[in-house]
């Protein structure tokens, strides 16, 4: 993504906040934590640190992946978070823009995963030396050139969505890294200027009242745009 993101009203991505924990609508560009080489670039905690004060990292979001992200704002919440995700309890939808057109409406693809499978350090399906994952792929809107598809995870790895829809023959618009040979083409329907890849939703337990809670992140201007061309 080239352009940067817009950090000069942190509170604008806050979707729920109470003494445990923090719900935010992270901006497309913007780091989910520090960058190990690149220290000084800006990332979630300290855009909202100033605002709401100090956040725990619960989990990941791809820099040029936009949506819901759930912060802690206590280390207890935070450790009680972190057993959920251990335990996978949480429910994670993702919506992308791929191509081409799948033939499909409905696809399961329990496929095993291996992290950091080659020099360009891409997450592949390896039937020997993966471990299971699983992805429930939905089409939600078709259009001539490419879909809106809702991705449910059923486990958490690196890159998880990207490399099973790659093995299904499937890119994700703006992704370079994860481009099946369908999508090497001139066609300005297929270009974006980013991973268009949204996390939706985010279902978890709530750490002190245990009530069940749901978050929706609405689509950020970029993709909104690109989805009214479908």
């Amino acid at each position: 993504m080239n352009t940067p993101p817009d950090i000069s009203d942190p509170n604008a991505w806050i979707l729920y906040a109470d003494a445990d924990l923090l719900v935010v609508n992270k901006p497309a560009g913007l780091l989910s934590i520090p960058d190990g080489y690149h220290p000084g670039l800006p990332h979630l905690a300290q855009a909202l640190s100033p605002a709401v004060g100090k956040l725990w990292i619960v989990h990941r979001l791809d820099k040029e992946t936009s949506g819901v992200m759930l912060l802690a704002r206590s280390a207890e919440a935070h450790r009680q978070l972190n057993q959920s995700f251990r335990e996978r309890a949480l429910r994670k939808l993702y919506h992308c823009l791929a191509a081409p057109n799948p033939q499909w409406q409905s696809q399961d693809l329990d496929l095993p995963l291996r992290v950091n499978a080659d020099r360009a350090h891409r997450t592949r399906v390896d039937l020997k030396r993966g471990k299971p994952a699983r992805t429930l792929v939905n089409v939600l809107q078709r259009g001539e050139s490419f879909a809106l598809l809702e991705c449910a995870l059923f486990s958490g790895y690196t890159h998880q969505i990207r490399a099973h829809l790659y093995a299904a023959g499937l890119g994700i618009l703006g992704d370079a890294l994860y481009h099946p040979k369908a999508l090497n083409t001139e066609d300005a329907r297929l270009q974006a200027e980013r991973m268009m890849l949204h996390a939706y939703e985010i279902g978890f337990k709530h750490p002190s009242s245990g009530l069940e809670l749901s978050f929706r992140a609405p689509y950020p201007q970029d993709f909104e745009k690109k989805l009214s061309s479908l």
